[in-house]
């Protein structure tokens, strides 16, 4: 070994042609079977709360909610409608013609190329549904084509209907912070996954593929399963699912 020669410490990789990404908009994203619209009081709470009525458990994990009245429920959404981050939609199921759940944009940094998905409240009307799968696919399609490199999830490790829905959307799992926070009173350790700009040509092959009529029967049964599409691009998978 030279010792006249420095050692020299492991670098990341480059990204000379990095440049910060624009915030989310405040406008309408839009597929074949789910809109999104920036959620407002006026326009969506009343709609919204009787998508989510006699369901507290919706909001078991969530740091809001749940809400005894569709006036309380009004409240949060006006106090909300004015944030940028969280930035929150609402989601219209096109096959029903309902506005029938909500989803954030959150912990936005454009600088480090980094948004997070969340606060995703589905009413059962809009569960395991081509609308919901679809919100999913245009917010992170929005965010990797706006020139994010990591898309987020997070969630309350003991929510694993969170944790599988993540990992069928191509999220990729990445550990459990312990004790990460205190939510309503109680211990909160915090499931991460992640998706990155990488992965994303993979995951919008496979999310097309998925969302393209001819997936589906006469009966609307699927033929083939989002997860295992998106299986073949994630990096990592969740023990626990």
């Amino acid at each position: 070994m030279n010792e006249n020669v420095p050692n020299k410490s492991p670098l990341g990789f480059a990204v000379p042609d990095f440049v910060a990404p624009a915030l989310p908009p405040r406008g309408v994203l839009s597929g074949r079977y789910a809109k999104l619209e920036p959620l407002t009081a006026d326009a969506h709470a009343a709609l919204l709360f009787r998508s989510y009525e006699g369901q507290d458990h919706l909001w078991d994990y969530m740091y809001d909610g749940p809400f005894s009245s569709s006036s309380q429920f009004h409240r949060w959404v006006r106090e909300t409608e004015t944030r940028d981050d969280p930035l929150f939609y609402a989601i219209k199921n096109l096959e029903t013609g309902h506005w029938e759940g909500v989803a954030s944009y959150l912990r936005i940094a454009p600088a480090s190329g980094s948004i997070e998905v969340g606060s995703i409240t589905f009413s059962p009307a809009l569960q395991r549904t081509r609308a919901a799968t679809e919100a999913m696919y245009l917010m992170m399609s929005w965010a990797f084509e706006a020139g994010y490199r990591r898309y987020e999830w997070k969630c309350n490790a003991l929510n694993l209907p969170s944790r599988r829905a993540a990992q069928r959307l191509g999220f990729s799992f990445e550990g459990i912070f312990r004790q990460a926070a205190v939510v309503k009173g109680r211990n909160r350790d915090t499931a991460w996954f992640a998706a990155i700009d990488a992965e994303w040509p993979g995951l919008k092959e496979a999310f097309e593929a998925w969302l393209a009529p001819s997936n589906f029967d006469a009966v609307g049964q699927q033929n083939e399963s989002l997860s295992d599409l998106t299986g073949l691009v994630r990096v990592a998978s969740d023990p626990l699912v």
